[in-house]
């Protein structure tokens, strides 16, 4: 059975919804879903004036073990047009897998939260993918067969590059049920390559 690690970092929780979306995809291809999040930089004062969720479920991942999975499925909320510090501090740790080219041929792919609607979604992800293929991995994205990808009756994230959500300027939106399916479909297209190119 393939296996595929949705790995995330999520301050406000919409990315942790997100993940668990991806995973239902996964799990729905019928290949093995392993939903682990990177640690978190921020000090817990900070996190806790700042309204962060604080109970996430996930267990934490490590760096040492990412050569298990053979798919990955990087989820990194938005920072200025690019990935969260929490995120790019924990691929900075990978250079030994790197070095023997421990990634090489694996599936990897992305998906992404911003503030806004405009709000470095694409940058994010391309950010994503870009470190994905300099480690050797194959990138898949989010095709145009995600019916709600060309959706125009309401406000709603995704990209051909990966799934999004919008989480409002405070963290008061919620992933949309057109946002968690696209992840879905995502997890399930990432399932259905990674089972072909793995058996």
């Amino acid at each position: 059975m393939a296996r595929v690690l949705v790995l995330y970092y999520s301050m406000y929780g919409h990315m942790e919804i997100m993940a668990n979306a991806i995973a239902e995809g996964v799990r729905e291809a019928g290949a093995e879903a392993v939903v682990k999040r990177v640690a978190e930089l921020v000090p817990q004062e900070v996190l806790e004036k700042s309204g962060a969720k604080l109970n996430q479920a996930a267990p934490l991942a490590s760096p040492q073990e990412i050569d298990q999975y053979d798919a990955i499925i990087v989820g990194a909320p938005t920072r200025y047009g690019r990935m969260a510090a929490q995120m790019a501090q924990f691929w900075d740790q990978t250079g030994g897998l790197w070095a023997r080219g421990a990634l090489i041929g694996k599936v990897g792919s992305a998906f992404s939260s911003t503030a806004s609607q405009h709000g470095g979604q694409e940058t994010t992800l391309m950010a994503v993918h870009t470190m994905l293929l300099h480690h050797g991995m194959v990138i898949v994205g989010l095709p145009y067969s995600a019916q709600g990808l060309t959706k125009l009756d309401e406000v709603s994230g995704g990209t051909p590059y990966g799934a999004t959500t919008i989480a409002g300027g405070k963290g008061e939106r919620q992933p949309s049920e057109n946002e968690l399916e696209l992840a879905r479909f995502q997890g399930k297209h990432v399932a259905q390559i990674t089972m072909k190119l793995f058996g």
